[in-house]
């Protein structure tokens, strides 16, 4: 029995390590105020509660492209919120690069979710190479059509015709992608 709940204890440890940092509340408020309500300021970013059904994406990588979501209509694309700090997305980062490498219809963005320099990045992605494009993404202004990571690996499945087939919490691996890939009806490959 207790076997049977050791891989939900160490998943929920896993994710509890990779919180992202939030700002600290201001000390004048009080302890008992509600919490906001979504699309409200929470220090100088909106909450967002749910994610677009079909969602934009226009950011610039730490290469200096652009990238642009609605470019990559057709394909399969995967979208992973990440951070430097987080050990389950550093694992996964391998898996993601040769998933993106291998596969012509999967394309991989990484989203560091996190306050970090570009020169920082630049020199983490030199000790940590991927073969897919990395964006910095600012934590009080994340993007808007995603919702706000509240714990990270978060990734999501983006379908060839722009909408979300799914939202993965926490690590994930080729086989996952590709297994929703294909109970979705997309082929794989």
């Amino acid at each position: 029995m207790v076997a049977k709940f050791l891989p939900l204890a160490v998943l929920a440890l896993a994710l509890a390590a990779c919180k992202p940092q939030q700002p600290a509340a201001p000390a004048a408020a009080p302890p008992t105020a509600p919490a906001p309500a979504a699309g409200t300021a929470v220090g100088q970013s909106d909450v967002v509660q749910q994610t677009a059904q079909i969602p934009q994406l226009q950011v610039q990588t730490v290469d200096g492209k652009a990238y642009d979501l609605a470019s990559h209509r057709g394909q399969w694309v995967v979208i992973n919120f990440w951070a430097t700090w987080c050990s389950p997305c550093l694992q996964e980062m391998p898996e993601l690069s040769a998933l993106h490498a291998m596969r012509a219809n999967i394309e991989v963005i990484g989203l560091a979710y996190e306050d970090i320099e570009l020169a920082e990045m630049q020199a983490f992605l030199k000790e940590h190479p991927v073969a897919y494009p990395i964006a910095i993404i600012d934590t009080y202004e994340p993007p808007k059509d995603f919702a706000t990571p509240r714990g990270l690996p978060m990734t999501y499945l983006i379908a060839p015709d722009g909408k979300v087939a799914k939202q993965f919490l926490g690590p994930v691996n080729a086989q996952d992608i590709e297994q929703t890939i294909a109970a979705a009806g997309g082929k794989v490959g």
